[in-house]
């Protein structure tokens, strides 16, 4: 019970439609085990109320909340749901990312959704976090970051991401919040795997042993349940001493540059 009686905002809390679990879900569906109330964000309101029915079966407790997180009022809404039901909000988990195609529309979306949503999310629960004098964000980036992609916006976006969450660490430090970033490698998610599939025309099977062949570590790629363990370590007392930090989840493959 890592997180007993703390108060969790996931954003991303559904997942794209397909097999295995997506970061998100598992990440809320991990805080929920460990004790926090959770309130699951999503685009998607019927696939947060499927996670929030998942973390209800375990005897969890969770609301499902519908945002757009490419608008500021969703955004200030959603932390105002929170706020509200359980008078406080201790963790902040931003699980938003898109591919793109570069048109000047999806460039835009890109922004809004990988890095806008970020910014703005932390911009409401700061001031509650600031009150508090304690806190933790933690924003899901990506390993192309670091390593060479196709996509030029996503990738821009995912590295502002990364500034951005020490530029929070540094000045937000003094108020007892903590802000780090992880770096997902090569997930076996809906999102990542499902999604290619179909947009490639290819079977979910080619598409998966495509991406184990390029994971360092036993070949095999990684899950949401990796990203969400990592979340639950930053997010708990375990890493009261880490802020800034950029921590890749990604079986190796960032020891590998370019």
């Amino acid at each position: 019970m890592r997180l007993k009686d703390r108060i969790a905002i996931v954003v991303g809390a559904g997942q794209s439609p397909g097999e295995g679990i997506g970061n998100g879900r598992a990440t809320a569906l991990t805080f929920a085990r460990e004790g926090a109330k959770v309130l699951c964000v999503d685009h998607n309101l019927a696939s947060a109320q499927e996670t929030v029915d998942m973390i209800r079966q375990s005897q969890g407790v969770a609301e499902a909340f519908k945002a757009d997180v490419t608008k500021e009022d969703d955004i200030k809404n959603m932390v105002a749901d929170a706020h509200r039901r359980w008078g406080r909000i201790d963790i902040l988990h931003n699980n938003v990312g898109e591919l793109d195609s570069i048109t000047e529309e999806a460039f835009d979306r890109c922004t809004a959704i990988n890095l806008k949503s970020c910014i703005f999310a932390a911009k409401h629960v700061l001031p509650i976090m600031r009150k508090q004098a304690s806190g933790a964000i933690i924003n899901i980036s990506s390993m192309a970051v670091i390593t060479t992609y196709p996509y030029v916006a996503y990738k821009a976006t995912k590295a502002a991401m990364v500034a951005f969450t020490e530029q929070l660490a540094y000045q937000n430090a003094q108020y007892g919040i903590r802000a780090n970033v992880i770096l997902p490698g090569l997930m076996n998610t809906p999102m990542a795997v499902d999604t290619r599939a179909r947009e490639f025309k290819k079977s979910r099977a080619e598409v998966e042993a495509e991406r184990d062949s390029k994971v360092p570590l036993r070949k095999k790629m990684g899950t949401g349940w990796d990203v969400a363990n990592a979340a639950l370590f930053l997010a708990s007392d375990e890493a009261a001493f880490i802020t800034g930090a950029t921590l890749p989840v990604d079986g190796g493959a960032s020891v590998r540059r370019g």
